[in-house]
């Protein structure tokens, strides 16, 4: 097969150049030993030191992202203030998590609804295909519910000493130079519901934007844009109904669901969520979610449809993820995986993993960080994960063009290896190695389906002449 030039994600810039520096006089705080585990780390010591109080960083956004970055942040030593306006945002998400988010983040059993094990992959004509053949007795999805899973992070991060403001995002007015502070501007609702609310600033040494697709932050740095429509409802249907979704999973590819993704019920603790999405098409997204929901009729007969909403999610990086000490993370950042769409992982993955950037750049808090610490979190992203957003980039510009391509697609899925090596990559978070036989294999197998499935759209077209 040709090889491919991959080119790695855009938006790393050179770093800025060091500029002279000066302190910045506050009120000390007090660290609690017990509450803060202090991170180890081995720092350059460039920067210059954070006198009569620790490195102060705002998180905008209390999603996985947000939550997790506040957690490692106020974990390692940095007085933490996190950000979110809906407290208890029921947002519209398919809720899946691989299997190492569970213990790499260590969740509590009891905020997944369900451990999906089966999936059914349906063609554009109907042809479902069994995947889950080749889980282990331990191994399966999670689906959670995102106001449940937000909020246990928030809480966890508060308990950690970061502070939690419920309040609105409005703007940020960035330094001048050197270390002079931002200066964030917000409004405080304080749990109140409804109102006004009252204007508030907050002085950061750093900020982390992980406020998602429409994210202020990344407006404020020129982060770029992009859009990916996405609808999504929660439907509740008659118990006989739910128990054929207690485990099972379902994928739906079509033109009539999507014209480039995939439609899907997912089950929840006491539902179901029924959701599709476009980019290509989104003033059609009212007529592919009635066909979710025709392509899955006799199985969701009877329901009733508690929510209808609609929620844009990235389908590519931003052009810039990154400017002085402003990062964002998670949706923001713009890191949803083509193919699948997966997203909730990336997040709280990314908030970490920039959280820990700040730490070490500013040795638990006691020195000022620059870009130049920021970028290191930025270069160990990309270096992780551009394969698997290639490898998933590549698979729907394959098999998503068209209806004949889809019919190969979910043919091939049927396939053993395929399911075993899908399923090791995404409950593990790896571009798994694969036996050269079995691969060669695949390769024939594919392009046999791909043969198969063009001298159908040939035949199709004839009939339509």
């Amino acid at each position: 097969m040709a090889s491919i030039a991959l080119k790695s994600f855009i938006g790393l810039r050179q770093a800025s150049a060091e500029k002279p520096h000066f302190t910045i006089q506050a009120k000390p705080i007090s660290l609690n030993p017990s509450i803060h585990r202090r991170l180890q780390v081995n720092a350059a010591k460039t920067s210059p030191k954070v006198t009569g109080r620790n490195l102060r960083v705002a998180v905008v956004g209390g999603g996985p992202a947000g939550g997790s970055a506040a957690e490692t942040l106020a974990k390692g030593g940095i007085e933490t203030f996190l950000i979110e306006r809906k407290m208890d945002n029921c947002k519209p998400c398919g809720g899946a998590i691989p299997l190492c988010m569970v213990g790499e983040f260590d969740l509590p059993l009891d905020i997944i609804d369900r451990r999906v094990t089966k999936m059914k992959m349906i063609s554009p004509s109907n042809v479902a295909v069994d995947i889950g053949q080749t889980l282990k007795p331990h191994e399966y999805i999670g689906m959670v519910r995102r106001e449940v899973l937000d909020q246990y992070l928030r809480n966890r991060a508060s308990e950690n000493g970061a502070t939690v403001i419920n309040g609105l995002f409005l703007k940020m007015e960035k330094p001048g130079d050197g270390e002079a502070p931002y200066v964030l501007h917000y409004t405080e609702y304080d749990g109140k519901v409804g109102g006004a609310g009252v204007k508030k600033s907050l002085e950061v040494d750093a900020v982390i934007g992980a406020d998602g697709a429409n994210s202020r932050v990344a407006k404020s740095i020129d982060a770029g844009d992009y859009e990916y429509a996405i609808a999504f409802q929660r439907i509740k249907i008659p118990d006989d109904k739910m128990v054929y979704y207690e485990n099972l999973a379902e994928m739906y590819v079509g033109d009539d669901v999507s014209p480039d993704f995939y439609g899907w019920v997912f089950p929840k603790c006491d539902h179901v969520a029924v959701g599709t999405g476009t980019v290509t098409h989104k003033g059609d997204i009212k007529k592919f979610q009635l066909a979710t929901r025709n392509r899955a009729k006799d199985k969701i007969l009877g329901g009733k449809i508690l929510r209808v909403e609609a929620h844009p999610i990235p389908e590519h990086p931003r052009p810039r993820r990154l400017a002085g000490r402003v990062a964002l993370v998670g949706d923001a950042a713009g890191y949803v995986t083509k193919c699948s769409g997966e997203g909730i992982y990336f997040a709280a993955k990314s908030g970490r993993m920039c959280a820990e950037a700040i730490v070490e750049g500013s040795e638990n808090g006691k020195r000022m960080v620059n870009e130049a610490d920021l970028r290191k979190y930025l270069e160990k992203w990309d270096k992780t994960y551009w394969p698997t957003y290639k490898v998933l980039d590549v698979l729907q510009k394959v098999f998503y063009r068209s209806n004949p391509a889809r019919e190969a697609f979910v043919e091939m899925c049927a396939d053993e290896y395929v399911q075993k090596m899908t399923f090791d990559s995404y409950l593990y978070k790896r571009v798994v190695p694969g036996n050269p036989w079995e691969d060669l294999k695949l390769a024939v197998n594919t392009i046999g389906s791909l043969v198969r499935a063009n001298a159908l759209r040939r035949e199709m077209e004839k009939l339509n002449v």
